[in-house]
């Protein structure tokens, strides 16, 4: 019966229809996740990006703009991450958007002539900190009645930023100076790196611009060999392919994937924004910890 139902045209309802909560779109879903601990429940949220999805350069479909209908907040991180917000906003209509990167101070990108920042603010948890200020002061905008709901929650998430912060730099405390450059695809970790006094080096800045020049994959190749890089790493929403050659050519073992621009699944290694950390952090440190 189902099967005839379907071909007859019968569209199942909405469950969103019988939700009164005020409906909230995040750009992709680190930035949902993290919109969610501020909510607590009083709020739907949902990413517009699917887990898995590379974020620079995505394109919006039409079912992306069906699940959109009805969304009364668009939340983005700005810093020219989601390059495609101001078509999917306009498809909408006039709704508030709110840049939870406003107030961050950031880092610009190595060599870009216009200093263009790098956007991945949330990769620091004491930005995330900022972040999440964004996100409660739009949740009170939005629900006032709930102002005292998102205070509460917003200021337990930033204890936990907080202590998980306090966590990542106590771990990686443990890498000797000759360990502490984190050898990437994407240069997505300066925040990270800032934070805790690491170095950088990547076969492109940001997903946007991925183009691997051979002029580039050399200097990456020779910086590993002389530096004696112990392991290099790549995002898990890339193409890792030209970082396995920097590993085949270097010597430096791929030693794994880190979580940038996309949670995983529930049963994956990075199902919130502080599991993402959490494993990224491991992940560095059995690649690059002493044995």
């Amino acid at each position: 019966m189902a099967l005839v139902l379907a071909g007859c045209g019968v569209r199942r309802p909405d469950p969103r229809a019988a939700d009164p909560r005020p409906r909230v779109l995040a750009s992709f879903t680190v930035l949902a996740d993290m919109a969610e601990q501020v909510a607590c429940g009083r709020l739907q949220v949902a990413s517009i990006t699917r887990v898995g999805t590379e974020i620079h350069g995505y394109e919006v479909t039409p079912a992306d703009l069906r699940r959109a209908r009805g969304a009364q907040l668009l939340l983005e991180n700005g810093l020219g991450l989601e390059r495609w917000m101001d078509r999917f906003a306009a498809s909408l209509g006039p709704i508030p958007r709110v840049r939870v990167s406003e107030g961050v101070t950031t880092i610009p990108i190595p060599g870009d002539p216009h200093g263009t920042p790098n956007p991945h603010i949330w990769m620091s948890p004491r930005h995330a900190h900022l972040m999440v200020n964004n996100l409660r002061r739009a949740f009170e905008r939005l629900d006032p009645a709930g102002a005292t709901t998102y205070r509460r929650c917003a200021s337990a998430y930033q204890a936990e930023l907080e202590r998980l912060d306090a966590q990542l730099s106590q771990r990686l405390a443990v890498l000797p100076p000759q360990r502490r450059l984190l050898v990437t695809c994407e240069g997505a970790f300066s925040y990270l790196a800032r934070d805790q006094g690491l170095q950088e080096a990547w076969l492109w800045p940001v997903n946007g611009e991925r183009e691997v020049t051979p002029q580039r994959m050399r200097r990456l190749i020779e910086t590993v060999r002389q530096r004696r890089v112990p392991a290099v790493f790549c995002e898990s929403t890339v193409d890792r392919r030209a970082m396995e050659r920097v590993s085949a050519e270097s010597g430096a073992p791929l030693a794994g994937l880190l979580h940038v621009d996309s949670l995983s699944l529930p049963g994956g290694p990075a199902p919130s924004y502080l599991a993402l950390l959490r494993h990224n952090v491991t992940t560095l440190l059995q690649g690059l910890a002493p044995p």
